[in-house]
């Protein structure tokens, strides 16, 4: 009877453990997600990570252009030894290494003139894009309503979305939302676990819907009133776009802005549970093909010869039209001293310079008074350990950039 009665417990631990291998063999994917997610803004390593986010997450992929074009090569530069942040002179190459540089490009005009990678970053290497995807989706709106698909950016979303009704965005501007002004109440606090966005990013780790999670947020704020960052606000505008154009923002985007683009690479977008893309953060493309959105810019929506982007979007989208909107440590209706076009970031000073950034030290900065495209792709490990630029390190990076900018004769 107790031989019997071993065995018996032994068959049972081995289908338990064969049960144990098989479910961990079919929620690898989700493990792996959830340690990854896990790890954001905590000081760990994810130059690992960056470059492999088509590899644990679901996806959807935008082969390279039929007719890719290269940027011509320019006279090659040195790039300073040094540059000025407050008050101080500051190394160039220690400032890269400190922030997990994984690559740098810049263009004069048109022509790249300086490119160089680190770590697991390469030429041919897709790269998390974070934030700078909504400058992506900014363009794409532009082009919907050069379509016709959208009618204004002066229509309620709700319009075009009626899945936010009720929400925080009902009734509210394209263009607020635009203008991160939807008045949303949101908390982007990567430094805590109980923050919107971090509420927000365990939807990126574990599945689940990231557009009924948008439609959940209430409202804080008369719209149009305040600058207040809100990664949601982006997503919105993802439901906008795909609801519009009646298809999905990847076989969107590849006709009308990547292959028009002439992108040389293969690109993702990282998808929800319910196979949405993460449109405030899920673009993962190679840096020159970064660069190929900012020299878009730099030239006023044209490039290999077509008008792909309005002109009159992209004035739109860098420049900032209200008070809310400008840019300066003391503006009492921001919530950050940089000033906000269309998903777009505009820095104080009169040269026109504006940015799409990305947390972890994504950039594409673009200089069109210098002719100027610098791409930046990071995974500075201190980034949002602290709630302040000790370890955001953006305004800091952006020093850099004006001196690299102001060194090309």
């Amino acid at each position: 009877m107790k031989k019997k009665l071993i065995i018996g417990i032994g068959l049972v631990a081995s289908f338990a453990l064969v049960a144990l291998i098989v479910i961990g063999i079919i929620f690898q994917d989700r493990i792996t997600r959830v340690r990854m997610a896990s790890s954001l803004f905590t000081g760990a390593e994810q130059y690992e990570n960056f470059p492999r986010m088509h590899e644990f997450f679901p996806v959807t992929t935008m082969s390279a252009a039929p007719e890719p074009h290269p940027f011509p090569q320019g006279d090659q530069i040195e790039l300073p030894q040094d540059y000025r942040f407050e008050g101080e002179t500051k190394n160039l190459s220690a400032f890269l290494e400190a922030t997990d540089s994984s690559a740098l490009l810049v263009l004069k005009d048109g022509h790249l003139i300086y490119e160089n990678y680190w770590l697991t970053g390469g030429r041919d290497v897709t790269w998390l894009s974070m934030s700078v995807a909504k400058s992506f989706i900014s363009a794409l709106i532009g082009i919907a309503i050069s379509d016709g698909n959208i009618k204004s950016v002066n229509d309620p979303i709700t319009d075009y979305a009626p899945e936010l009704e009720g929400s925080a965005y009902d009734g509210v501007r394209i263009k607020d939302i635009l203008q991160m002004s939807s008045g949303a109440r949101w908390n982007e606090d990567y430094s805590d676990p109980k923050s919107d966005i971090n509420r927000f990013g365990r939807i990126f780790a574990l599945g689940g819907s990231i557009n009924e999670f948008t439609a959940t947020l209430p409202r804080e704020k008369q719209p149009g009133t305040f600058n207040r960052y809100n990664s949601t606000d982006t997503q919105a505008l993802g439901i906008l776009l795909k609801n519009a154009v009646g298809e999905s923002i990847s076989d969107y985007m590849t006709y009308k802005l990547w292959y028009p683009m002439g992108v040389e690479h293969h690109g993702h977008w990282l998808l929800d549970g319910e196979g949405m893309e993460m449109a405030f953060a899920g673009m993962n493309i190679t840096a020159r093909d970064y660069a190929k959105l900012g020299e878009l810019y730099r030239n006023g929506g044209a490039l290999n010869g077509q008008q792909i982007v309005p002109s009159e979007w992209v004035k739109a989208s860098t420049r900032p039209d209200a008070p809310h909107l400008l840019p300066g440590k003391d503006n009492p209706a921001s919530d950050f001293e940089l000033g906000y076009g269309y998903q777009w970031w505009i820095p104080e000073g009169d040269q026109g310079v504006f940015m799409a950034i990305g947390v972890y030290n994504q950039f594409i900065y673009v200089n069109p008074e210098a002719g100027v495209v610098i791409v930046k792709l990071s995974a500075n490990s201190e980034f949002g350990t602290t709630d302040d630029e000790s370890s955001y390190r953006e305004l800091e990076s952006i020093e850099m950039f004006h001196k690299i900018a102001s060194s090309i004769r």
